[in-house]
């Protein structure tokens, strides 16, 4: 069972490799990828640099080109594309199905991992992928029950990917438009929920507000952990109740069901957090490489404590195992 760590950056690529990945994903300087951040992601030269730092210690780097692309800008797709073949890099991450067809026309056999950002949750949509444009591995929303997980490991054409701890996406992912509803430029083309040029913290004396475009997203006593203001995670009044009514900051980690999942025949799990820190990634890393080798070696979860020291690296700082779960088919 693969272990996938985020690579925001070249420090962060390095203290995922030395800790006990077996890939890192990265992005390219451009919304083509989905955490199209300042100071995020790699220029050419530091792909090249970060492939053979990999590479050397036997770890693959796969490459995120999963947003969706605007006709007018239809070439900035290609060119990224044509860029990351060029370079070596092990498998694309892709969500469009004019980007992978685009990538056979060039490659019959390149390695193409269908992204969260496909929203594909059931075999027919596997089916059709692996049909036409031969994709490897599906990496499955973080809408699915560990029961749907396991059928879909045993049944799917191709390799089946979860996320295994970070941040939720409590939406179909792919097919969000809260971001774009408030701010005008939506994660699925632009590479970014929530842009950090539309977001303001106001310290009103006790009270930290949070405004996304200008409107309030939450309040925070003192004290208080604050979240990122993305709009689904934001604080709402129903029914006179001030509440997290879609969701609250809270991060996924799913060491407790670990040997579940292995047994179901999850090929790898993922780890979130590109915009994170090079110490969080490293951390988590070690952490994640020493609870993989325990349940591959003895079918048993990690230690209570271990679990638990993970929540201190949450959004939050409380964790879920979100959707996995849930009961319902």
């Amino acid at each position: 069972m693969e272990l996938i760590c985020p690579a925001g950056n070249y420090q962060s690529l390095v203290k995922a490799v030395d800790n006990g990945a077996d890939a890192v994903y990265i992005g390219l300087k451009n919304e083509t990828n989905a955490r199209h951040f300042a100071g995020l992601n790699f220029s050419e030269k530091q792909i090249s640099k970060a492939i053979d730092y990999a590479h050397q210690q036997n770890c693959k780097v796969y490459c995120a080109i999963n947003t969706y692309p605007r006709e007018s800008y239809w070439s900035r797709w290609t060119d990224s594309v044509d860029q990351a073949m060029a370079l070596g890099i092990d498998t694309l991450i892709v969500a469009d199905i004019g980007v992978m067809d685009y990538i056979r026309s060039r490659s019959s056999e390149f390695s193409i991992h269908l992204s969260v950002q496909a929203s594909a949750t059931n075999l027919q949509s596997l089916n059709f992928y692996h049909r036409n444009f031969g994709i490897k591995r599906a990496v499955l929303p973080r809408v699915l029950s560990l029961k749907q997980v396991a059928k879909l490991a045993k049944t799917a054409p191709v390799e089946i990917e979860v996320f295994g701890f970070g941040s939720l996406c409590i939406m179909a992912e792919g097919r969000c438009y809260l971001s774009s509803y408030m701010t005008g430029e939506s994660p699925n083309t632009k590479g970014v929920c929530s842009p950090a040029a539309f977001v303001d913290w106001q310290d009103k004396s006790e009270i930290l507000e949070s405004r996304l475009n200008g409107l309030l997203i939450d309040r925070f006593a003192e004290g208080e952990h604050a979240g990122y203001p993305t709009l689904c995670k934001g604080r709402f009044e129903v029914n006179g109740k001030i509440e997290h009514a879609l969701e609250e900051p809270t991060s996924l980690n799913t060491m407790d069901i670990l040997p579940d999942l292995h047994q179901a025949g999850v090929a790898a799990i993922k780890i979130e957090g590109r915009q994170r820190s090079p110490a969080y990634v490293a951390k988590v890393t070690k952490a994640w490489r020493s609870a993989i080798d325990q349940a591959i070696k003895t079918g048993t979860p990690a230690a209570p404590q271990a679990i638990a020291e993970l929540a201190n690296l949450a959004e939050g700082k409380q964790t879920t195992i979100g959707a996995y779960e849930r009961s319902w088919q």
